[in-house]
């Protein structure tokens, strides 16, 4: 008996340690084989997820439409094969509303090339006060209305804590970069314009 319970504990013990492996350096950030998982890694707030063939893609992203709430927005279905640029953002929240030119930008520059600024509401109980916000400063793309955060939930173990963040999605809608802090639009152009040139892997 005790021999059994000794083999039984090695056994154990190597799956554990044959799990923990798996979470090092860079690739600690992407977790799992079939969705995208975020893990702080040690505090970095500006992320790359390369070569394009470790990244991950994201859960179903899905909400309703900021300023039509009885519409669904999806991002896989409503923007297949586009470059993808999620920003989690709150009128309350001073470098969202700074960084909001910035996006627009952006939006203007890229939508005709093949990408889109795809905002994510939160925190917003009152919805009237994000759709003057937007209406006001002439935002053409579209957001989700989150309030409970139950749309940003796809973005599995993503903080929502500290806002602005912005993760910026590949034409298969995976995971390339993820920034924890206010952007510019020149900050994410190169990145841009790089997801946009690249080819389409096969499925």
């Amino acid at each position: 008996m005790r021999r059994t319970k000794a083999a039984l504990a090695a056994l154990l013990l190597t799956g554990v340690l044959a799990t923990g492996a798996c979470a090092t350096g860079n690739d600690a950030v992407v977790v799992g084989p079939e969705t995208f998982e975020f893990v702080s890694p040690d505090g970095q707030i500006e992320i790359h997820y390369d070569p394009p063939a470790d990244r991950k893609p994201v859960a179903t992203l899905t909400g309703p439409d900021l300023l039509d709430p009885d519409r669904t927005l999806t991002v896989q279905e409503d923007f297949a094969g586009q470059v993808v640029i999620l920003n989690l953002w709150g009128q309350w929240c001073g470098p969202c509303r700074a960084e909001s030119d910035d996006l627009q930008r952006l939006q203007e520059e890229f939508e005709p090339q093949g990408a889109t600024v795809f905002g994510i509401n939160l925190r917003d109980p009152n919805r009237q006060k994000p759709v003057d916000f937007v209406e006001d400063n002439g935002i053409t793309f579209p957001s989700i209305w989150d309030p409970s955060n139950a749309a940003v939930a796809a973005l599995r173990g993503f903080p929502t804590s500290v806002v602005p963040a912005t993760i910026i999605l590949d034409k298969q809608h995976r995971v390339a970069a993820v920034y924890r802090a206010e952007i510019t639009d020149d900050k994410l152009s190169e990145t841009v314009t790089a997801l946009l040139a690249e080819e389409v892997e096969p499925g």
